[in-house]
């Protein structure tokens, strides 16, 4: 069992990909391509954290889309999310759902928005929401975005993270 992490997948979202010029024809294409990348990269047993702004299409809609998804999904909602109620996400198919930040491991948080971290702090963030604004970097040594497009639409291995982000702080002096 591995542990995987992605944020912002919105599925059905036509303006996004317009907005970000993410490389699909159009939310069909992105979807096949989307789930196809996902069930290459989890299997089964894996657990896997969405970071929030799921999906822009009804319930039922998005409900499928979760079905074909191979994983354990736990869900941290975004700002996108919210419309729906926590028990709706667990109806859609997330078997956990948060609408706050998570901190698993003692140290890492997971969140949708980016959370405000130094090096004096014990805590590293993984998060989403950023989408390729280029104010926020894709790994620092305080962090990790978890979008979708920066990552080839393929969920990330939270081992991987956590060796890069280690790497980051390394290579600074002093620490």
């Amino acid at each position: 069992m591995s542990v995987y992490l992605i944020s912002d997948t919105h599925f059905g979202d036509e303006a996004i990909i317009r907005y970000e010029k993410w490389p699909f024809e159009d939310s069909n294409d992105y979807l096949d391509t989307f789930v196809h990348t996902w069930n290459q990269t989890i299997m089964p047993e894996d657990e896997i954290y969405h970071m929030g702004d799921v999906s822009s299409l009804g319930k039922e809609k998005t409900k499928d889309i979760l079905d074909q998804l191979c994983g354990h999904k736990y869900l941290i909602m975004g700002n996108h999310d919210r419309h729906l109620s926590i028990m709706d996400w667990h109806d859609i198919g997330f078997e956990k759902v948060y609408d706050h930040p998570v901190l698993i491991d003692g140290f890492v948080l997971l969140s949708h928005e980016p959370l405000y971290m130094t090096l004096n702090m014990p805590y590293v963030n993984i998060f989403g929401h950023v989408h390729g604004n280029p104010n926020y970097k894709d790994v620092s040594p305080c962090g990790y975005c978890a979008c979708g497009e920066r990552n080839n639409w393929t969920p990330q291995l939270y081992d991987a993270i956590c060796s890069l982000i280690k790497m980051q702080r390394s290579n600074l002096v002093g620490v």
